[in-house]
């Protein structure tokens, strides 16, 4: 899992963090804060009295030089007060004219924008929320950075022409960095490619981050080290050391340049090969991280694992629970009925479980989502019995004739509830099924054959409605290298790397 980051400490190595991190890492610490709030005023003097209009171009002059290398130089001492005492640099950086967008891979630490400094301080994208974290907020207005808002649907496709200018400004803008991963991983495995840094078809020249320490302290994913023991573990590191390797530039061929995703995917794997670590599909959706299995997104650790986890937590053995729900028929219930059909009393455990549904406008979730959560988690079902359970639970009655059929909706929410697929992925592939018959909507024949007998579906709901609590593992996750896993059956089958210790 290649969001997974586990620290292994030896007892020595404790000893000594315990050590290190008493004596040198507040020291480091308060002088690298005081060195980042010194680029505040180099930061602000670079941006002061000019107009919004002003600052649609490039910024030139005295402001260029003194503000630009200022920054440059207070950064270089930031990260060097933090540990990070070389920067081992290869290659060739290419010119703006050569390369007008920069790709930087793998994204592993909120350490990584240390690759600026080698990179002669490129533009960067960023989240427009950020523009009011003091100093960072200066920072991003000194560099010009291209601001996303994730809030403003309009927002992304202003990104994307800002981005297309200066790409083809023909050297007038500097070189624009990416992260194209979009989130940091444990640099095991490469995350996908997201296509914004490939949109205007340019060449890209990509650049690969190292840290070839000993220890790994660097490594901030979604589930491990948090960010305070990440920083106090590397600021009590005696040596920390970078390597920045610039690879050629990668010039498009006019069908990636007229494909962004397929011009991703490529460089992806360039960039995995020269790292000598696999190129997945896995990515994040929302706060989710998710794989790609044949047409289908699914999450790498389904919420309903974690929803066992919290009801076993409260000793309810979801077979005690009378979960009847009424067949094709939606039923909202609130927090606290919700709470008394489980039998649960405290508030925690009941909000903590509760979350894990989607939920309307009025707070309320559909009693049959719980029903077929329950009903899974109950490991008494076969999995044909499930599959029947949940087809009768979401299916509509026809307007003419006694079939009932599952349209896209249903089907949707089931694969959300079992597989943790994000609600919208479904949709195409409801409609590709549905091309196989005359109507809109599966029959019970259809959605069986697609959940149990398909060669790549049916192992991906036999390999996640395993009981998580079965006798045969203390885990709920498959091991990520085994035929059945989800890992294994994203598109490419290849494996993602096991966590660090296995």
């Amino acid at each position: 899992n290649p969001f997974v980051h586990e620290l292994h400490l030896s007892r020595l190595q404790k000893v000594k963090f315990c050590l290190l991190g008493a004596l040198l890492a507040p020291i480091r610490v308060l002088l690298a804060f005081i060195v980042l709030f010194l680029l505040w005023p180099f930061a602000w003097l670079q941006v002061a009295g000019l107009s919004e209009e002003q600052l649609q171009e490039p910024i030139t002059g005295w402001r260029k030089t003194v503000c630009h290398n200022g920054v440059l130089g207070l950064s270089r001492l930031l990260f060097f007060l933090l540990g990070f005492l070389r920067i081992r640099v290869r290659g060739q950086r290419a010119s703006r004219l050569e390369a007008p967008v920069l790709v930087a891979a793998p994204h592993s630490t909120f350490f990584d924008p240390i690759v600026l400094l080698p990179c002669d301080l490129p533009k960067v994208v960023s989240r427009a929320e950020n523009l009011s974290v003091p100093v960072i907020g200066a920072l991003l207005r000194f560099n010009q950075a291209i601001l996303v808002s994730r809030h403003d649907p309009a927002s992304r496709r202003r990104v994307v022409e800002e981005v297309r200018r200066r790409a083809t400004s023909g050297g007038k803008w500097p070189q624009v960095l990416f992260f194209p991963e979009g989130t940091c991983s444990n640099k095991k495995a490469l995350l996908k490619f997201k296509p914004g840094a490939f949109i205007a078809g340019v060449p890209v020249q990509p650049v690969l981050i190292r840290y070839p320490n000993s220890l790994d302290t660097t490594s901030w994913a979604w589930r491990g080290p948090g960010v305070l023991k990440v920083l106090w573990l590397t600021a009590s590191q005696p040596c920390s050391i970078v390597d920045v390797e610039f690879l050629p530039v990668y010039h498009p061929s006019p069908e990636e340049s007229r494909d962004p995703t397929f011009y991703a995917n490529n460089v992806q794997r360039v960039m995995a090969q020269a790292l000598g670590i696999p190129a997945t599909e896995c990515e994040f959706v929302g706060s989710l991280p998710v794989i790609v299995v044949g047409r289908l997104k699914v999450a790498l650790e389904p919420q309903l694992w974690e929803l066992g986890k919290v009801l076993r937590k409260a000793g309810l053995s979801p077979g005690c629970v009378d979960a009847g729900a009424e067949p094709g028929r939606s039923r909202m219930i609130s927090q606290e009925e919700f709470a008394r059909q489980l039998q649960l009393s405290d508030p925690q455990t009941v909000a903590g479980a509760f979350s894990y549904f989607q939920q309307d406008t009025k707070g309320l979730v559909d009693f049959r989502d719980v029903a077929l959560a329950l009903a899974a988690l109950d490991g008494c079902r076969s999995l044909k019995e499930l599959i029947s359970l949940a087809f009768e639970l979401f299916a509509e009655e026809q307007a003419e004739g006694p079939s009932r059929l599952l349209f896209k909706d249903g089907f949707s929410t089931i694969l959300h509830l079992l597989l943790g697929s994000p609600l919208p992925a479904a949709t195409t592939l409801h409609a590709e099924l549905c091309q196989a018959g005359s109507s809109q909507g599966l029959s019970l024949c259809q959605f069986q054959n697609f959940s149990l007998h398909d060669p790549l579906y049916g192992k991906l709901f036999s390999t996640y409605l395993r009981p998580p609590h079965t006798p045969r593992s203390t885990s709920p996750i498959p091991n990520a290298s085994s035929p059945g896993s989800p890992t294994a059956l994203a598109n490419g089958t290849v494996p993602a790397p096991k966590q660090k210790g296995d």
